[in-house]
C-alpha cells in the first residue's frame, strides 16, 4: 500500500511561512517529522501530494496500488493507525470535518481537490483526535510540542536499548526515561528527565556545563554549546547548533542559535542563524493574550495564549543583539538586523528591520543560501531556485514599501 500524505488547504494555509517552503508533513514536531511518524506505523515510505510548485520537490512515482491518503497535518497514534487500516476502499476517515484519511482503493489521485471529492462520495465514519494529535495553527507546533516528545519517544525507543552515559561528570536524574543513541557525547552536564523524557540522538553533543529539563530531543549530529540551558518542551532538529537558554521551542533542522540570549515559545525553521545575543520577548508587559501575523487572513489574529515568541521561516537570518517581541513572525529569506524591535509582521525576503525596509533580491538572497548551504557539503537544485523564485513572486504584495520610491536594495 502507497501511504501519501496530502495538505489539508485551509490547514497549510494557516501554517504559512512555515509551509511556503515544504509540505504540512513535514513540519517537526515532537521528536519527529509528521511524514517520519507516519513512515513509523507504515513500517515504509512515505509520498506527498502538496502544492504545484513544491511537488517537483517532493514528487516520487508510486507504485501499485492501493492507496491511502493521510492528512499531513495530523499525527498518528496507534489506536487511529489501526482504524485507518480497517478502512475498505473508498471509506475515509473523518474528525468532525477534518478529513483525516481516505483509502483510495486502486485509485491514483492527482490532486487534492481528488482527494477530498472521492472522500465526499464514498462511506465515511468518524474518528475522535487527541488535542495535540493535529497541528491547525502555527502556534499549536511549540504548544503541543511537550506531549508529542512523550508520543514520539515511546514510539523512537519501543524495544531498543539506550547507550550508557560514561562520562563520570554527567549527573542524570531519572536516568530510566533518558535514551541516547549511538555517538552521543557529553562532558559535564545535567540531565534532568523527572518531568519527561530526554533524546539524544546519533553523534549529538552535549558540552560543558550544559543544563537540561525534560520533556527534550535533541537530533542526528547537533550540537548544544557549553551552558547552554534547555527548560523543557524543546526539540533541537538535526544539524543545529544552538546555545543560551531555550524553553518550549522547536528548530526543524540546520539552523543556529549558537550564543547567549533567550528564545521562548517559538518555532524555527530550516537555514535560519541568530546573531549573538539575539532575544525573544515571550510574554506581554501587560500580561495579555498574544496575537500573531495569519498569511491566510491576513492581519493578526488571536492566539489565545499568553507566552508565545517568534516564528521564523526558512533562511531567515538575523544581525546580532537582535530583539524580537512578543507574537513576531519572519517570512522566508528575511534578513533582519538594526536599532530597536523589528515589525511584528517581517515579510520573506526582507532586507533590515528598523523603519526603513528593504528587499532582499534573489540575486544575493542565493550568494548567501549558496554559501551556506555549501558549508554543510550540499548544494541548490534547479528545483530548490524554482521554489524560491515563485514564494519571491507569491510574497511580493506583502513587501508593501516595493511601490514606492527607496534607496539602494540589497
Amino acid at each position: 500500500m502507497n501511504t501519501i500524505l496530502f495538505d489539508d488547504p485551509a490547514l497549510r494555509a494557516n501554517l504559512l511561512p512555515l509551509t511556503f517552503t515544504r509540505p504540512v508533513a513535514q513540519i517537526r514536531i515532537g521528536i519527529l517529522t509528521i511524514a517520519e511518524k507516519w513512515s513509523k506505523y507504515a513500517q515504509g515510505e512515505v509520498y506527498y501530494l502538496t502544492q504545484g510548485y513544491l511537488q517537483g520537490k517532493f514528487n516520487q512515482p508510486l507504485g501499485p496500488g492501493p492507496h491511502l491518503y493521510l492528512n499531513g497535518a495530523v499525527c498518528p497514534t496507534a489506536p487511529l493507525w489501526e482504524q485507518i487500516q480497517q478502512l475498505p476502499a473508498g471509506g475515509s476517515l473523518f474528525c468532525e470535518d477534518l478529513l483525516v484519511a481516505l483509502n483510495a482503493g486502486e485509485q491514483e489521485l492527482s490532486t487534492i481537490e481528488e482527494v477530498y471529492q472521492l472522500a465526499a462520495s464514498g462511506d465515511k465514519a468518524q474518528v475522535e483526535l487527541l488535542p495535540h494529535g493535529v497541528v491547525r495553527q502555527l502556534w499549536e507546533i511549540f504548544r503541543w510540542n511537550g506531549p508529542q516528545i512523550r508520543e514520539d519517544f515511546q514510539l523512537v525507543t519501543q524495544g531498543r536499548v539506550s547507550q550508557p552515559i560514561t562520562d563520570p561528570f554527567t549527573v542524570a536524574y531519572n536516568p530510566e526515561n533518558i535514551f541516547i543513541e549511538e555517538g552521543a557525547q557529553f562532558k559535564a552536564a545535567i540531565l534532568n528527565a523527572e518531568n519527561g523524557p530526554i533524546y539524544i540522538g546519533k553523534n549529538a553533543q552535549v558540552q560543558e556545563g550544559t543544563v537540561i529539563r525534560g520533556p527534550f530531543a535533541i537530533c542526528q549530529e547537533s550540537i548544544i554549546n557549553m551552558g547552554g540551558k534547555m527548560r523543557g518542551d524543546v526539540t533541537v532538529g538535526p544539524y543545529c547548533k544552538v546555545g543560551g537558554e531555550i524553553s518550549n521551542c522547536v528548530f526543524f533542522g540546520h539552523s543556529n542559535k549558537g550564543h547567549d540570549g533567550f528564545l521562548g515559545n517559538s518555532v524555527v525553521g530550516e537555514w535560519c542563524n541568530f546573531g549573538a545575543d539575539s532575544n525573544t520577548s515571550n510574554l506581554k508587559n501587560n500580561y495579555s493574550k498574544v496575537r500573531l501575523w495569519s498569511h491566510a487572513q491576513e492581519k493578526f489574529v488571536d492566539t489565545g495564549l499568553q507566552f508565545c515568541g517568534l516564528i521564523m521561516a526558512d533562511h531567515a537570518k538575523t544581525g546580532i543583539n537582535t530583539m524580537f517581541n512578543t507574537g513576531t513572525v519572519v517570512g522566508v529569506g528575511a534578513n533582519v538586523f538594526g536599532a530597536g524591535y523589528p515589525p511584528t509582521f517581517v515579510p520573506s525576503f526582507t532586507w533590515g528591520g528598523g523603519t526603513e525596509l528593504q528587499t532582499f533580491r534573489l540575486p544575493k538572497f542565493y550568494e548567501v543560501v549558496e554559501a551556506v548551504v555549501n558549508r554543510r557539503g550540499m548544494t541548490v537544485t534547479a528545483e530548490d531556485r524554482r521554489i524560491y523564485d515563485y514564494i519571491f513572486e507569491e510574497t511580493q504584495r506583502g513587501r508593501t514599501w516595493e511601490a514606492e520610491p527607496l534607496g539602494t536594495t540589497a
